[in-house]
């Protein structure tokens, strides 16, 4: 039983961490990337579909992003959509597709990315503390029930605090990974 709550507490973890690579994706770095429209659905008959299902998206160029939708009556749909997840770039449609011209990124532009990715960093580490303390209060219920000894429940804390620090040093190393990406002129 306790090694499912340490199970359990490392699948989240992993998945927290997924989560957050997901999330990195979507903040602009140097390059024009499909995934920076991630975040961008569009009313298609009804529903908020994500961008990726209802277009094409490619990069011609390091600085452009061509979307072309599969039906073109979505062409203004798509534009509203992209201007209403404000990514900080104009949409220019040609009657085929819609064209993103991403301007260069400007030192102070690099700064305030590098300050997003930083606190998507720090919730992402919360909640993997978050996740640390449930497995924790699991095994204190196992030992108040009398299911696990004190020794045990000393053991499983800090198997657990070992993999918190695992992922907590993940979750850094793949910050400044992205930091460097952003920074990178």
């Amino acid at each position: 039983m306790p090694e499912t709550i340490l199970l359990e507490a490392e699948e989240k973890m992993e998945h927290s961490l997924n989560a957050l690579h997901k999330e990195f994706a979507t903040v602009r770095s140097g390059r024009a990337n499909p995934k920076m429209l991630e975040r961008v659905f569009v009313d298609y008959y009804g529903a908020l579909s994500p961008i990726n299902q209802i277009a094409s998206i490619q990069t011609p160029e390091a600085t452009q992003i061509y979307i072309k939708p599969y039906d073109k009556s979505l062409l203004s749909k798509i534009e509203r959509a992209i201007f209403a997840a404000n990514l900080g770039v104009t949409p220019v449609s040609d009657g085929i597709g819609i064209r993103i011209v991403l301007p260069p990124l400007t030192e102070e532009n690099r700064r305030e990315s590098v300050k997003v990715i930083h606190h998507m960093a720090e919730e992402n580490k919360v909640a993997i503390r978050n996740i640390r303390r449930d497995a924790i209060s699991g095994f204190k219920k196992m030992e108040k029930d009398k299911q696990l000894t004190e020794d045990d429940l000393r053991y499983y804390e800090d198997e657990v605090q070992k993999l918190t620090d695992k992922y907590i040093e993940k979750i850094d190393e793949i910050f400044h990974e992205k930091e460097k990406d952003i920074m990178h002129i």
